[in-house]
């Protein structure tokens, strides 16, 4: 296990769709070992995903337990292979960051209800459905897979993008 470098913008492989993960070895396993301790030594971070630390495959993890936002309606850690949404349905503007975009946040609107299912590194497959922050963090992470950011998703880049005043 360790804790991998974050690549930023403008690096090309945070905007190249991801490959699917074929098959589920000690390496893949090895790389969500590598995900998961990277999100925990990130400043506030909720996810992160495979093209983050230079890996273009369909790997991601989520855990938006301990933030404030996601304390009290949440799935605790999800490590996910080949993660696809189902379904989705409403809508909200939140404030999302990025460690990938370390210098701004921005104002996204995002599907609040969502169905995800994905492969779990044992070979589980799993479906759920997801609500609120969670909903939203999944929805980024699974942007990364697709080579999409926050930063595309945003309405306006005059009124919804903004500095970042510190990264805690």
């Amino acid at each position: 296990m360790a804790v991998r470098n974050i690549v930023t913008y403008p690096n090309q492989i945070l905007k190249t769709p991801c490959q699917v993960v074929e098959q589920i070895d000690d390496w893949v396993r090895q790389l969500v070992d590598d995900l998961v301790d990277t999100m925990h030594a990130g400043p506030g971070s909720v996810g992160v995903a495979s093209p983050q630390i230079g890996v273009s495959l369909r790997v991601c993890v989520i855990d938006v337990s301990k933030n404030r936002h996601g304390k009290d309606n949440n799935h605790g850690l999800l490590l996910m292979i080949n993660p696809e949404i189902l379904a989705r349905s409403g809508a909200a503007v939140m404030r999302e960051g990025c460690m990938s975009v370390p210098d701004y946040t921005g104002d996204v609107e995002r599907s609040t209800e969502l169905t995800l299912r994905f492969t779990e590194p044992d070979g589980t497959v799993r479906e759920f459905e997801a609500s609120g922050f969670e909903a939203v963090a999944i929805q980024h992470e699974l942007d990364h897979l697709d080579g999409l950011l926050f930063l595309d998703r945003i309405a306006s880049l005059k009124t919804g993008l903004f500095r970042r005043k510190s990264y805690k």
